[in-house]
């Protein structure tokens, strides 16, 4: 029935609609009721595209009865609001540029629409995904719909929470330096951040270019490999597309996971912050894996420890470059002066909220003459020494797991600066996350458990280059043989969901 699809799995609907068991209409009807419904108190949505909704709703419904195949007809999907999107206000979460519409959609948007997705609207953000709490929007914080008093990790905050609560089936979000995985784990979904390069960053507003990757969130690893294999593929539009040919990641899901080889780097669970229940959990899903024939082997990662610092000079220095052009003249929030300099500094302070100035500064000083040999370039041969040390690590294992976040969800404003007084307490959220993106590799989160059994964790699953296929097969295999993806928070108006 229509009222009870929003926690269908997008592979459910996709196959319910494209067999004309329920209708694409039907689907979008009940999801936008549930949002109408239930958001105000979680905050994922910055705007909902009603008409626009059903009126895809209406083409894939005709297109399904024509006969037409599409993988993921019928879907409801969110965007998270840094995907450019015709016709539709694109603001990355910051007032800079609030009212801003653009005439086009980017790569991976138009790639759903062509796969069936039913595009709903623009999810909240951290503002130019910089952030691990979804704290940072301008336009207001997002909940955690397991507990509205925590946060749902970020940046891509309201495209997991979303998910989580059934506002959507299917979501898009970014990674640069964990935001798909981070929460993911937090708000108790699947996660994917592709190979750097497998998935086209064309259209999508930019943070730290060579670090950032488009993902897809959904309820389970077969979601995700789903929706990867319409998004994955070439893209002449995006000079860092990877040329190769698109695996069919829904047949990786359905093989077993014996055979493969686990790597298991001792150093994560002894480093200081994890908590003891997340160790734990983490420890038994590793021994799942173990008891459905995967072989675990333990493997070193010796300059991962220097990944957060690496980071967080790498990152801010891109970020500075990308954002040099909200300027307030060519676009962006414009503030009247009289004097063009005047008005370019006036444009910023008034448009940028503080995480996004702490860290333009951060990185325009890293790129200073005088300092970049010093700060910049040698964080970029750290780098190097990070990705060497993933790839001798595949030469003894398929697969690498790790716990995702060192934490489950915490407290609202618990980690930010004015909260606690300490700007590097909530980057330590991304401390098992951001070598996956400095070595350019595919990362996945699933859920495997809950801490106190009410806060989400997760298990992140680390592959080669272009190894996605065999991250979501040891993801589907573990959800085959667990429930915990199963399980959904409490409705945020009363009674279970």
């Amino acid at each position: 029935m229509p009222g009870e699809t929003h926690f269908l799995s997008a592979t459910e609907i996709a196959h319910a609609v494209g067999g004309r068991a329920l209708s694409a209409v039907e689907v979008a009807q009940a999801h936008l009721a549930r949002i109408a419904r239930e958001d105000g108190a979680l905050g994922c949505w910055l705007r909902v595209d009603e008409a626009g909704a059903l009126a895809q709703a209406e083409a894939v419904d005709r297109a399904v009865a024509r006969g037409d195949h599409l993988p993921l007809a019928g879907v409801p999907v969110g965007l998270k609001d840094l995907f450019v999107t015709e016709g539709l206000e694109t603001t990355a979460g910051s007032r800079i540029l609030a009212g801003w519409i653009p005439p086009y959609d980017g790569t991976a948007v138009a790639r759903l629409r062509r796969a069936g997705a039913v595009i709903l609207g623009k999810l909240n953000m951290d503002e130019f995904a910089m952030g691990s709490s979804n704290e940072n929007s301008a336009y207001g914080p997002v909940h955690n719909p397991w507990d509205p008093t925590r946060v749902p990790g970020g940046s891509s905050g309201g495209s997991a929470a979303a998910v989580a609560a059934g506002l959507c089936a299917l979501s898009l979000g970014t990674d640069t330096g964990g935001s798909i995985r981070q929460p993911a784990s937090l708000c108790g979904v699947v996660g994917i951040k592709p190979t750097y390069g497998r998935v086209s960053r064309h259209g999508v507003i930019a943070f730290a270019s060579s670090l950032d990757q488009v993902g897809p969130l959904g309820r389970t690893a077969l979601d995700c490999a789903l929706a990867l294999e319409a998004l994955a593929g070439h893209d002449p539009l995006d000079a860092t597309s990877i040329d190769a040919p698109v695996p069919r990641y829904t047949d990786a899901c359905r093989e077993p996971v014996e055979g493969l080889r686990v790597g298991v780097p001792e150093s994560f669970f002894c480093a200081a912050g994890l908590d003891a229940q997340v160790g734990a959990l983490v420890r038994a899903a590793i021994g799942k894996l173990e008891s459905l024939g995967a072989r675990v082997v333990p493997i070193e990662l010796p300059n991962a420890e220097h990944s957060l610092a690496t980071y967080y000079l790498i990152a801010p220095a891109e970020c500075s470059s990308n954002l040099a052009r909200y300027d307030g003249v060519r676009y962006g929030l414009r503030v009247p002066s009289g004097d063009l300099g005047q008005m370019y500094k006036a444009t910023r302070a008034a448009g940028f909220g503080p995480e996004v100035k702490r860290r333009i500064m951060l990185g325009t000083y890293a790129l200073r003459t005088g300092y970049y040999d010093a700060y910049y370039l040698r964080a970029q041969k750290v780098r190097a020494l990070i990705k060497r040390d993933f790839d001798r690590a595949f030469e003894a294992c398929d697969v690498i797991a790790t716990p995702t976040s060192p934490v489950a969800a915490w407290q609202l404003g618990e980690r930010t600066i004015e909260g606690c007084g300490d700007p590097l307490a909530m980057y330590l959220a991304d401390i098992y996350t951001i070598s996956c993106n400095l070595a350019g590799l595919p990362g996945l989160s699933v859920p495997c458990g809950f801490v106190d059994g009410k806060l989400p964790v997760g298990l992140q699953l680390l592959g080669p280059p272009l190894g996605e296929a065999n991250v979501l097969r040891v993801a589907a295999g573990y959800q085959r043989a667990t429930d915990w993806h199963t399980r959904h928070p409490a409705s945020t108006v009363g009674g279970a969901a």
